[in-house]
């Protein structure tokens, strides 16, 4: 169906392996070091290997189940959100790879969402339960991906450029997907080769953004245009509690349905970001499930909307699903099953919901991470 087939190229535009080789740089005089983390690692690492005509060494860490074959590049795994021992030893591995470089040699940094836990070190002061503790109670609380980056930044001996500096004389070249509302490199996995400021020292370091949540927008945009569907890109930084953003966006909807604005029917309405979840309740969820579910309410079973909302990862918070998908008759079937929508809502439970109907996404690990990608087709 269409949904799920905007879905699958916004997914597509953000493959390293389609947008990553442009971007990388010439071979060095010395030696190449590949040094990445974050869940579209070990897809990265394969592209650079298809793509680099020279000798390479180095490795990346990814999130557990997210690994794949390699021939040049290691791939290692470790804990994500919450950090692990093993996300303690690929930092450390990874700032002693990078140490004792000359000017003559490059580091290739590929960065991409996740990689905040995915490489940690603690900084003098704190432990692996301190930032473990941390990161949970920031997850819970509903705080954006900048506030919790931001916290992990103060906590750490890697993060903010460190280990960039660790890598003087050498070039670093960092290659991110941004998995952040606004792009901003140093906010993606924490910014382990991006400075805070523009200083000096780091005059020998570049960052390119490979892929974004914009970038799958437009690809969604031009599927929905072939289908004869008219898209609106409502932005790529939508933030907020998910129920209270569903909200609005299906009085968007609403809207096109009744008046033809902001767009006339059939449109879709896409978005990405990432929406936030308070966790109150006991229930399964993700933030994109969650932000279905109320979605679902708001529309009160209208006959012409439905929608699908995922995250590009193909991991809703920290479920086996991406996200879920809602049609017009998605409360008449769960009030048919003996389904009470607010009650599973209240509990956070939308996994349990839509598990129920038969409604999840499920793709399995994409390997990249451009985070939330919503769209709302009113026909």
């Amino acid at each position: 169906m269409l949904l799920r087939a905007l879905f699958d190229a916004a997914i597509a535009a953000a493959d390293p392996v389609r947008c990553l080789p442009s971007f990388l740089p010439l071979p060095p005089k010395g030696r190449t070091i590949v040094v990445g983390a974050g869940k579209a690692a070990a897809s990265m690492a394969r592209a650079v290997e298809q793509n680099w005509p020279g000798l390479l060494e180095g490795f990346v860490v990814t999130r557990y189940g997210y690994g794949m074959p390699s021939e040049r590049i290691e791939v290692i795994e470790a804990a994500h959100p919450v950090p692990d021992a093993a996300s303690v030893a690929a930092a450390k591995r990874a700032l002693k790879l990078v140490s004792g470089l000359t000017g003559d040699d490059l580091v290739l940094a590929l960065v991409s969402g996740g990689g905040s836990s995915l490489l940690t070190l603690p900084a003098p002061g704190f432990t692996l339960a301190d930032k473990q503790a941390a990161t949970h109670e920031l997850l819970m609380s509903g705080a954006s991906i900048h506030d919790i980056n931001a916290a992990r930044k103060r906590m750490s001996a890697i993060k903010g450029g460190k280990l960039a500096a660790a890598a003087m004389p050498a070039r670093v070249v960092t290659l991110a997907i941004s998995d952040v509302p606004g792009d901003d490199p140093a906010v993606i996995a924490s910014g382990p080769t991006v400075p805070a400021s523009d200083e000096p020292a780091f005059a020998r370091c570049e960052t390119h953004v490979i892929a974004s949540g914009m970038g799958s927008l437009l690809a969604a945009a031009e599927v929905a245009r072939a289908a004869g569907v008219t898209p609106l890109i409502l932005g790529d930084r939508i933030e907020g509690e998910a129920r209270d953003v569903a909200k609005v966006m299906a009085g968007m909807a609403l809207s096109c349905a009744a008046h033809g604005l902001p767009a006339k029917p059939p449109c879709v309405l896409l978005s990405g970001g990432e929406t936030t979840v308070t966790v109150r309740g006991k229930g399964r969820g993700g933030r994109n499930s969650e932000f279905l579910l109320a979605l679902a309410l708001a529309l009160r079973g209208h006959p012409g909307i439905e929608a699908i909302a995922c995250d590009t990862d193909g991991i809703d918070g920290s479920e086996d699903n991406a996200g879920a998908m809602v049609t017009a008759d998605t409360l008449a079937c769960a009030h048919a099953a003996g389904l009470d929508a607010r009650t599973f809502l209240a509990d956070n439970d939308a996994y349990g919901f839509f598990a129920a109907l038969g409604n999840l996404v499920i793709t399995g690990p994409t390997r990249t991470n451009v985070n939330d990608f919503r769209a709302i087709l009113v026909k």
